[in-house]
């Protein structure tokens, strides 16, 4: 049956606000265009985004690709309203990536999906993914805001990034023909968990009793919330010169599987990265969620970066020297360990 009410409907009434999207593209244009780069106009509004490798530099390019999330993490932005670091663990995410094959990240797109759309929150995400990709060198050349009714609970959104980044051809990473027994492996520390393994942070912040807005009993000064929010690490400024000059033979981005199945999607099957664990600068965080957890040293491995957010494979007369410079750039990193032959 029809109904007999001839108001005429609008999609405002069917929950989707017009209004709002135009106004919060106006909000976000600025934080675009800090994002500026050569080969970028970083100008929203079109129907795609434009990039001109020529002009950003590059002779004979190949394109790699990389999309991600940030996961459950999401969830403890809602639970906290903390919205201002999870844009950067979304550019983190898929930058480094990239860069882990070598490649300097070009430009970056985004989705942000809502049920209805919060103009301050979305706001916020936004001005994290823009300072990521200024940190990173990536433009943000567009991405999409989509406010589906029904779709989500009250307050929830969800993110997906997209980025393209360039290497000269024949300069990709990782170079598994030159690498050998012997080789070093150089440790590069991260900020946290990052965007990995939070369906068992959660679990573990359940069983702990705390709120996450009490003190956190491993960072002095934080709520739990914060503490646990702080963003992913971007290496592209400290990492991209050492790539450039070819003193890196392998990344590996340790990110979901840890520091048990990263490692060796760098490496030729007749080659293992053995790790000297006795080495690792093991962050607070872990150590008290391993503590409260109960979780075995494996599972923690295999769930969690351990304080190593990316792990390089180097020559090992090398190693001491690039360990040096990351250290200059404001890195955390140490020798963790060499490359084997593999065993069988």
């Amino acid at each position: 049956m029809t109904s007999d009410n001839k108001t005429p409907l609008t999609y405002r009434d069917a929950g989707v606000d017009i209004d709002a999207g135009d106004a919060l593209v106006d909000r976000i244009k600025p934080l675009a265009a800090m994002t500026r780069r050569a080969g970028a106009a970083a100008d929203l509004g079109g129907f795609g985004g434009v990039f001109d490798l020529k002009a950003a530099g590059f002779d004979d390019p190949v394109l790699v690709s990389g999309t991600d999330g940030v996961g459950t993490k999401l969830k403890l932005a809602f639970e906290t309203g903390l919205h201002d670091t999870i844009g950067i663990d979304l550019v983190a995410m898929c930058v480094n990536d990239v860069l882990a094959q070598g490649a300097e990240p070009l430009f970056f797109l985004d989705y942000f999906a809502t049920g209805k759309l919060e103009q301050g929150v979305a706001a916020s995400v936004v001005e994290g993914i823009a300072k990521g990709c200024l940190e990173s060198g990536c433009a943000l050349i567009g991405g999409e805001t989509a406010e589906m009714p029904g779709m989500y609970a009250d307050g929830h959104y969800d993110l997906a990034g997209f980025v393209v980044g360039a290497a000269e051809r024949g300069s990709l990473l990782p170079s598994t023909a030159s690498m050998t027994p012997g080789d070093a492996l150089v440790a590069i520390g991260s900020s946290g968990p990052h965007s990995n393994g939070y369906s068992l942070v959660r679990r573990v912040v359940e069983r702990s009793g705390l709120a996450l807005s009490d003190n956190a009993p491993f960072a002095e000064g934080l709520s739990l919330g914060a503490a646990l929010l702080t963003p992913t690490r971007l290496y592209v400024k400290s990492l991209m010169p050492l790539i450039k000059a070819g003193r890196i033979k392998g990344l590996a981005h340790i990110t979901g599987g840890g520091l048990i199945e990263n490692p060796p999607r760098m490496l030729p099957k007749h080659l293992t990265a053995r790790i000297d664990y006795d080495s690792l600068d093991i962050l607070p965080v872990f150590e008290w969620m391993a503590e409260v957890g109960g979780i075995t040293p494996h599972e923690m491995r295999r769930t969690f970066n351990m304080g190593t957010g990316m792990l390089a494979a180097v020559p090992a007369d090398d190693a001491d020297a690039i360990v040096a410079e990351l250290k200059a750039a404001g890195e955390r990193a140490w020798v963790a360990g060499e490359l084997a032959t593999t065993e069988g």
